[in-house]
């Protein structure tokens, strides 16, 4: 049995955030970089930055873009365990207090989950909520049955 982890950062959200965008729980790498989306081959910044034409060179951009495109980022998970960064591999998941936090942030209209796991999570433990949810595809490199192209255009009609 693998060591418990606790979530390592905090949910980016402005006080004009419209949707939060729920991901499972951070990989590997972005434990090592401490941000969301770090795996280089995660394709989550490429696709917002196609979507929204703002540059993700690095975090100061990703956090202006978030910014700009009103969207804010957390994760279903807030301690579990696990061998690897797949969602299959998660264990023991405690969520976040995510009614909560929708409580104190009320400009958030919309939930985005990128990745099944995400969102049967949260119809688990919060479909009493009326927040609008919206499902995205996979950002995941591992997710490579959808073309790039395909994700942008769902990601674009959903987010915008």
């Amino acid at each position: 049995m693998s060591e418990q982890l606790q979530h390592p950062f905090k949910p980016i959200v402005f006080k004009d955030t419209e949707t939060l965008i729920l991901g499972s729980f951070p990989s590997i790498k972005s434990f090592e970089n401490n941000f969301y989306y770090a795996h280089p081959r995660n394709q989550f910044w490429k696709i917002l930055e196609a979507v929204t034409h703002y540059p993700v060179n690095n975090r100061d951009q990703k956090l202006w873009l978030l910014k700009e495109a009103k969207l804010g980022l957390w994760d279903m998970i807030r301690v579990c365990s696990r061998n690897n960064s797949l969602d299959s591999s998660l264990e023991n998941e405690e969520v976040n207090d995510i009614a909560g936090f929708l409580e104190t942030h009320p400009s958030i209209k919309k939930v985005a989950f990128t990745g099944k796991k995400a969102q049967a999570l949260f119809e688990t433990h919060f479909s009493y909520l009326e927040t609008e949810a919206l499902y995205l595809p996979s950002p995941s490199s591992a997710y490579a049955k959808m073309p790039f192209e395909e994700k942008v255009k769902i990601y674009k009609e959903k987010l915008q």
